[in-house]
């Protein structure tokens, strides 16, 4: 099975070094020199580490083959895939890899459908589901314990306690206007 862990920034200096945005809680396992991962685009890849440093906070990659800012740049925004053992599970109880909730419908606390997983982004302050509704429109929703209440693998659902205004459409509002003016009558 196939992890996405990180996706290259931009270039950092001449020498071939990347920035990367992590996307796993394991880098010092699955961003170690050495390891060699998979790329999305295809034809940006495999690629293998050959250094990694932490400057200014960020993680910084150089692959073998890439040895100045022109090729470097060429990587930009391109995704870095670990090959992982599907029986491989996180650490922790509360803790989940994107394809564990991809394609997991969404449901309120109420049992009102909302839709399906399409997508986790994660973001530098929290990870948002991108749920795909029955109508083919998408709403984010904050990855959130106050928001994501429970996450059953064996039902294949996420439950959520949405505020107001997080997944309302304009014409459940505009419904739910009209029924107000309608009592005040």
């Amino acid at each position: 099975m196939q992890l996405v862990v990180a996706r290259i920034g931009r270039a950092h200096g001449i020498k071939g070094e990347v920035t990367v945005e992590v996307r796993t809680d394991e880098p010092e396992l699955r961003l170690a020199p050495g390891a060699v991962l998979a790329t999305d685009p295809a034809s940006a890849g495999p690629l293998t580490i050959e250094t990694g440093r932490v400057h200014s906070g960020r993680l910084l990659l150089r692959f073998e083959g890439v040895a100045d800012r022109n090729a470097a740049e060429a990587l930009r925004n391109t995704l870095l895939i670990a090959e992982v053992d599907p029986d491989e599970l996180p650490e922790e109880e509360d803790e989940y890899y994107d394809h564990q909730l991809i394609d997991l419908d969404v449901v309120t606390k109420d049992g009102v459908e909302i839709g399906r997983i399409t997508e986790i982004s994660h973001l530098p302050s929290q990870d948002l589901f991108i749920v795909e509704r029955p109508d083919g429109s998408e709403v984010m929703i904050p990855f959130v314990e106050q928001i994501v209440t429970e996450i059953d693998l064996e039902e294949q659902r996420a439950v959520i306690d949405p505020p107001p205004g997080l997944i309302d459409d304009r014409a459940e509002i505009a419904s739910a206007r009209e029924d107000s003016s309608r009592e005040k009558s």
